[in-house]
């Protein structure tokens, strides 16, 4: 499917420009389709075919979009890895998929599979004969995107050509193939292995977008290229647009291009959601949805009153089903609190190689998301907490548990709890309670030195609470309620100031959103 919506762009776009680089360097529709057929070549060559899977842990670059493009033309799946994560992080998940290509710019240990670089494909790359043509099977694996993670073990996310085309009907419309709306610029807020680039790329492209690609995602150099191309959709997760708010340019840059805001990721807290329609005189849409459900959920309107914009994540997309039911997965009456279930034909098939955890979330065709709701009386949903630990901190999930491992091996930790406390900016940040090994206390700095090499940075703690002892539930587990009444009692402005202006230097801290 990928293939032949390259195709058919490339014929009806010609030089308009399909991708933007980092440093600027447009690549239009016709050569990026030069750059897949010989890219496919390159991959040939070193036995990538029908059914292979390939691995990308390359920076979000052209090279990154010709690589997974030109997989896609030979019938192989791919799966990104975010190159944000820790590279042990990065290992867990190549040893999980154990592709047959890695393609690596940077020291990966990779044992069982073939390894190359982008570099290395470069100089293979063949423009001679165009690679044979493949029959677009419905059921043939175009991705796997891995999740953000809400355990230690790697969940990828299998999508085949028949979900690539749900999620086109979805945020397209019908009559996107023989009628498509044409796109214009759009900044990619999101690593290029995040869901909202790896299954949303085909509409993309057959709408003629222009995609800005971003080298580490800053709110200046955001708000100067929205500026600068004229964006008039702005695709981010919450944190991000706290960030630009906060930015000095917001009152020097003319931003009256901007008439949407799309957010997803993240809640967008009621303040937020305020002050952007304000500040950029747009109309703000709030997403829902989940690397499973294939980048697409819920949505409020866009004209929406204020009761659903600021309190509720909307209604189900067309082409979205959504439920609140308990746990024997009956519904549960409007206005009672349940797990949100997701049905569409956009979710995935299920978890690469992990049966077990494919059971636990999808059941009789129902996506459980493990997020509580509740139907308003307007027919909105309002989410209620989550039932799992997990954390999101701006945009990315965070397992305590995770997080706990490695710091446990501090040398002046006796035992530790990650609990999450809520942010202005990021949603919610990590804060570290400890018990001290001795009376030399760990320092937060020293926690998060510690725990840099084996772990992303948004992972690492941004607050310290250091108690005699960590509180328990009778069951002898830590008491996960208490443990974040000691994070939220501990709260302090000028570690909420760091970490925001440290996240808006080293934007790889911050999730991005998807742009449908």
């Amino acid at each position: 499917m990928l293939a032949r919506i390259l195709h058919g762009a490339a014929q009806r776009f010609g030089d308009r420009p399909a991708i933007v680089r980092p440093d600027g360097a447009p690549c239009g529709f016709a050569e990026l389709e030069e750059r897949v057929e010989a890219r496919a070549n390159a991959l040939a060559s070193v036995d990538v075919v029908e059914g292979s899977r390939v691995a990308l842990a390359i920076a979000s670059d052209l090279d990154y979009v010709v690589t997974y493009l030109a997989a896609a033309r030979l019938g192989a799946t791919t799966a990104g890895i975010n190159p944000s994560l820790a590279v042990p992080e990065q290992e867990r998940l190549v040893a999980h998929l154990a592709p047959t290509l890695l393609v690596a710019d940077h020291p990966i240990d990779a044992a069982g599979c073939g390894r190359t670089t982008p570099e290395n494909l470069a100089r293979l790359d063949d423009h001679s004969t165009p690679p044979r043509e493949l029959d677009e099977d419905p059921e043939r694996a175009v991705a796997i995107v891995y999740t953000s993670g809400t355990t230690g073990t790697p969940k990828g996310a299998v999508f085949r050509n028949r979900q690539f085309r749900a999620i086109c009907d979805i945020d397209l419309g019908e009559g996107w193939e023989s009628n498509p709306p044409i796109g214009g610029p759009l900044v990619a807020s999101t690593q290029l292995a995040h869901v909202g680039m790896m299954t949303k790329l085909a509409w993309y492209l057959h709408t003629g977008c222009t995609l800005h690609l971003i080298s580490r995602w800053r709110a200046d150099d955001v708000l100067r290229l929205v500026a600068a191309e004229r964006i008039s959709t702005l695709g981010v997760i919450a944190p991000q647009l706290a960030l630009m708010l906060r930015s000095a340019l917001m009152d020097e840059l003319d931003l009256r291009c901007v008439e949407r805001i799309i957010a997803g990721g993240a809640a967008s807290p009621p303040a937020l959601v305020r002050e952007a329609r304000e500040r950029f005189g747009a109309r703000y849409s709030i997403r829902y949805s989940s690397t499973e459900s294939g980048g697409v959920g819920l949505a409020t309107s866009w004209d929406a009153p204020d009761d659903e914009a600021l309190w509720t994540i909307g209604r189900p997309r067309p082409g979205v089903e959504a439920r609140i039911v308990d746990s024997d997965g009956a519904d549960v009456a409007a206005g009672r609190v349940g797990e949100l279930v997701l049905r569409s034909a956009a979710t995935c098939d299920g978890y690469w190689n992990d049966p077990a955890a494919t059971d636990e979330v999808l059941r009789d065709g129902w996506l459980h998301t493990a997020d509580l709701a509740r139907f308003d009386a307007a027919g909105c949903v309002r989410l209620a907490g989550r039932r799992r630990e997990m954390y999101i901190r701006g945009g990315y999930n965070v397992a305590p548990a995770d997080v706990e491992a490695v710091l446990g091996d501090h040398p002046a930790v006796a035992s530790i709890a990650i609990a999450p406390r809520p942010d202005p900016v990021m949603g919610e940040i990590g804060v570290a309670v400890v018990v001290a090994q001795s009376d030399e206390r760990p320092t937060l700095a020293s926690l998060r030195a510690f725990g840099a090499e084996r772990l992303a940075r948004w992972k690492l703690p941004e607050d310290l609470v250091v108690v005699d002892e960590l509180p328990l539930t009778p069951m002898h587990k830590p008491d996960r309620r208490r443990l974040a009444e000691l994070a939220n009692a501990n709260a302090n402005a000028n570690a909420n100031a760091n970490a925001n202006a440290n996240a808006n230097a080293n934007g790889d801290d911050v999730g991005r959103a998807d742009s449908a």
